[in-house]
């Protein structure tokens, strides 16, 4: 099996091509293949490919910026063209959207019509959940039930993450059922609880560290 890193893990270390053709080669050493990208590097986009597939590893998807996927539509085709992969992605909803249910319903009509656009030239926007979607934004359904329930599944798919599912309180493998055949990249990162000050609070840590139930997630 293929597996991949989300280089928001090396953010630290992309500094210079030096240290991302480092990173690489220490990536592949440790069994990566393959890579999703959140931001933009350091070095020109053809080097930052160039130095990945010199270590065998290609992208799978990114973490883009939304206004760039929306106002730069061909820039942002012509960007992951490059770096060979169709899945165009958003690590989280602008924070407005969070606001209130109406505007929760405006940024899921924004993207479903960015994405029917996008799917025309076959990309496929993806959606990257945190622990807030899981707020119950009207009273009964929490944000991730609505986006579950009124994102396209024809020209969108998630960016399940297991450790911030955990953190808002929703059942891994309960939503790794819900949405079956929706989920693109799946980011395995295990929950853990620590002190701050008078408080516990949820955070990520590596697999084995935390209190995820690995067996029935990766079932």
């Amino acid at each position: 099996q293929q597996l991949g890193l989300q280089l928001y893990t090396l953010r630290n270390c992309f500094i210079d091509e030096d240290f991302i053709d480092l990173s690489f080669r220490r990536m592949a050493a440790l069994g990566y293949t393959e890579a999703q990208t959140a931001g933009m590097p350091v070095c020109t986009p053809d080097r930052f490919i160039a130095l990945a597939h010199k270590h065998g590893i290609r992208f799978v998807g990114t973490h883009y910026d939304f206004g760039k996927i929306l106002n730069e539509p061909e820039k942002t085709m012509e960007l992951h063209r490059l770096w060979g992969t169709t899945n165009i992605g958003i690590g989280g909803m602008p924070g407005e959207a969070r606001t209130s249910l109406s505007a929760l319903r405006d940024f899921i009509r924004t993207f479903n019509k960015t994405a029917e656009m996008y799917a025309k030239h076959g990309f496929r926007l993806t959606y990257h959940n945190h622990h807030f979607e899981f707020l119950r934004i009207d009273g009964t359904r929490t944000l991730m039930d609505i986006l579950a329930d009124e994102l396209d599944p024809a020209t969108t798919s998630f960016v399940l993450d297991t450790c911030w599912v955990a953190a808002g309180g929703g059942d891994v493998r309960a939503w790794l059922e819900k949405l079956a055949g929706r989920v693109d990249i799946l980011h395995l990162k295990d929950m853990q609880l620590v002190r701050d000050g008078d408080k516990l609070v949820a955070t990520m840590t590596e697999i084995g560290n935390g209190t995820l139930y690995w067996p029935g997630i990766l079932e």
